[in-house]
């Protein structure tokens, strides 16, 4: 996130009608406005400096806001260097992002909230925000936030990447249901700059946005503990499980590049499929669920089987068999059912287009049942 300067003021001139005075530059309005203030002294300053020679070159009034300008700015910069040095920049950044809060910008979304931007891009640079209610059309929604530990910059890349890896994690935590989240739905995040993290902004706010310029979002996409009701959650909380175990397996494309890699994988499923199949009995359904979370259960304990001997498989060709013979008995449509009593999305969703990152086949039609 970077705090972009005010906009500077319009001027305009008539090209007609009698003599006027010189027009007063506004870029040297702008500079004393920057130095009175001593927001963005360096802003300030460089503005300050543009006027003069504008001024010079066109004739045009405002000599003396320029050169205030420019003295007030510099002497902005000297207090901006001692508060770096003594801590105050810090509680400056923090009063700043207080005086934000409700005020339209991107510092002062909370998880839940839905809005829209300027541009209805979330590319790029994203400040003013307009909140507006999540059940009509609205370009993102925020869906966790979370501060970076202290310490000195680590860099573009290292902080887009811990925001990538952790926005992906806690997606699940707030959109419980994965078939309920539409396929054009991608993740998006604000992260500190380098300009902001000097001032002590660490946070990272981690969104869901749509995958193709343009897509917008209708509708809230959040559910989990607020919206959930108790045979949901049991029943998603034992998807999950399995969820976890996908997501881990190697990164090779390839059984016979990590043999060894894919059978502790398959032996992770296995867990994870005694895991939900346990989850599932133990809990107490409605009558209409009862069967068919039963007969799931089933499905499941069939997998298990398949995917333990994926583990214990002394070579890939073996471990192909169990495997395939494991993902059928994993097909989403074994869950439809259950789903459809107990009122969770019942369409399946596509991965075809993420299915690599997260370490799946291309084409993957997903796992969570």
């Amino acid at each position: 996130m970077s705090i972009p300067p005010p906009p500077h003021p319009v001027w305009g001139q008539p090209s007609y009608g009698p003599p006027r005075p010189a027009p007063v530059n506004g870029v040297a309005i702008s500079a004393l406005v920057l130095g009175l203030l001593c927001f963005l002294p360096a802003v300030g300053l460089v503005l300050g400096l543009i006027a003069l020679t504008q001024i010079k070159r066109r004739g045009e009034r405002g000599k003396g806001f320029a050169v205030a300008g420019t003295v007030l700015s510099s002497a902005g910069l000297v207090l901006w260097a001692v508060a770096l040095t003594t801590g105050g920049a810090s509680a400056f950044w923090e009063g700043f992002k207080g005086a934000a809060t409700g005020e339209g910008t991107a510092y002062s979304l909370e998880t839940g909230q839905c809005f829209d931007t300027p541009d209805g891009s979330l590319q790029g640079v994203t400040y003013d925000v307009e909140e507006v209610p999540c059940a009509g059309a609205h370009d993102g929604e925020v869906f966790a936030v979370f501060d970076l530990p202290e310490g000195p910059f680590p860099g573009d890349d290292p902080v887009g990447e811990t925001a990538d890896d952790r926005c992906y994690a806690l997606r699940s935590g707030y959109a419980m249901d994965t078939w309920a989240v539409p396929g054009n739905v991608d993740v998006y995040y604000l992260t500190p700059t380098r300009q902001s993290w000097r001032l002590g902004d660490r946070e990272v706010t981690c969104l869901f946005g749509g995958a193709e310029e343009g897509d917008v979002l209708t509708g809230s996409l959040r559910n989990d503990e607020t919206t959930l009701d108790a045979d949901q959650l049991a029943f998603l909380r034992a998807a999950a499980l399995l969820d976890e175990a996908v997501g881990s397996e190697p990164l090779t494309s390839y059984v016979e590049d990590d043999l060894p890699g894919y059978r502790k994988w398959a032996g992770r499923m296995a867990d994870a499929l005694a895991g939900q199949a346990a989850g599932l009995r133990e809990h107490t359904w409605p009558a209409a669920a009862e069967r068919p979370v039963a007969d799931l259960a089933d499905d499941l304990d069939a997998a298990r089987k398949e995917w333990a001997g994926a583990a214990r498989a002394t070579d890939a060709d073996t471990f192909y068999v169990h495997y395939d013979t494991g993902y059928e008995l994993l097909a989403p449509s074994g869950s439809v059912t259950a789903r459809k009593a107990l009122g969770l999305a019942t369409t399946p969703p596509s991965y075809e287009d993420d299915g690599e990152e997260e370490g799946g086949t291309e084409g993957d039609p997903g796992f969570e049942v």
